[in-house]
């Protein structure tokens, strides 16, 4: 019903009576009529979620995971037969990086045989699903944390599984409970690619591009680099750390993304300080023999320019 009056929906105040996801089923019996609750989505005083559910427009979120959400519940909602919630949609829950083209069905699985199948507004799963495997998450039956690792390595591109994965692992996901899941999953679509995602996983990634860079070097052919690289002068005091570093070529590369230099202010501080304490850091580590390498979102979709600038810079490096 809706989580508001009777009265309050026969008085036309519908908006106040309807804060959250309700279902056409629950318009009429507040005393709505279908041709009432389309004009109203007509005019934009009501969101459209999918076909047969709705949520008030000023409470409509702009953020598209938590778009995502409202579309779990109304889906969920109108899900004749129970189904656990996965995949993307169990990463939105859990609070994983997803990307907005992952977004547009909500993922569940089912554990009674039969065929999956895909929807507009739902890709259906079919696959085990031991207890071990399933959680709750707001009152929704998710797949667990390491479960929907696996799932996702299984799933999607190596950037963004691997990117998820990092995620779920400095939220206290361990590399135990990751393979256990994987032992469990031999033999099922995509655990041949899912492995390389699995094995390529590191929690001392702090940001999602520092985990699609590691993949991007990784497969632009380039040395294994070391995370959060930590460079000392003479004296043993610490200069920098840095995303990632090659000592064997004394080189050190950092990930610019546009949220980093927001990371790192502090009370009282701009960008700008921000910004000239990164400049001044930098001519240090240049000035103890480091070359230092940035790139950003950009260049990650250039690898073989990206590969090139730091082939460049490990050769300076071996020089010096």
């Amino acid at each position: 019903m809706w989580s508001g009056s009777l009265d309050a929906v026969q008085t036309g105040d519908w908006l106040t009576a309807m804060r959250r996801v309700q279902l056409t089923a629950d318009a009429v019996c507040g005393g709505l009529t279908f041709d009432e609750l389309n004009r109203r989505t007509r005019e934009g005083s009501i969101h459209r979620v999918r076909r047969g559910a709705y949520e008030a427009a000023d409470s409509w979120p702009t953020e598209p995971a938590e778009q995502h959400r409202s579309l779990i519940d109304g889906t969920l909602r109108q899900t004749p037969t129970p189904a656990v919630v996965s995949h993307t949609s169990a990463a939105v829950l859990h609070g994983f990086p997803t990307w907005n083209d992952d977004l547009t069905r909500v993922h569940l699985t089912r554990d009674n045989g039969g065929k999956g199948k895909v929807r507009r507004y739902v890709h259906l799963h079919v696959a085990s699903l031991p207890p071990t495997d399933t959680c709750l998450v707001d009152d929704m039956v998710v797949t667990s944390r390491a479960r929907t690792v696996v799932d996702l390595a299984r799933t999607l591109p190596l950037g963004r599984a691997v990117a998820a994965g990092d995620v779920a692992q400095r939220l206290g996901v361990t590399a135990q409970e990751i393979a256990d899941v994987a032992a469990r999953s031999v033999g099922w679509p995509g655990m041949a690619n899912g492995r390389r995602a699995l094995e390529m996983l590191d929690y001392r990634s702090e940001s999602v591009g520092e985990s699609m860079s590691r993949v991007t070097l990784w497969e632009a052919g380039l040395p294994p680099a070391i995370p959060q690289f930590e460079v000392f002068n003479g004296s043993g005091a610490l200069v920098g750390r840095c995303d990632f570093g090659w000592p064997e070529f004394r080189t050190l590369g950092e990930f610019d993304g546009r949220i980093k230099y927001g990371r790192l202010l502090k009370d009282g501080q701009s960008s700008s300080d921000v910004i000239f304490a990164e400049k001044q850091r930098e001519d240090a580590l240049r000035d103890l023999g480091w070359q230092v390498v940035r790139w950003l979102w950009e260049d990650l979709f250039h690898p073989v320019q990206l590969r090139e600038r730091l082939e460049r810079a490990f050769a300076r490096g071996r020089r010096g």
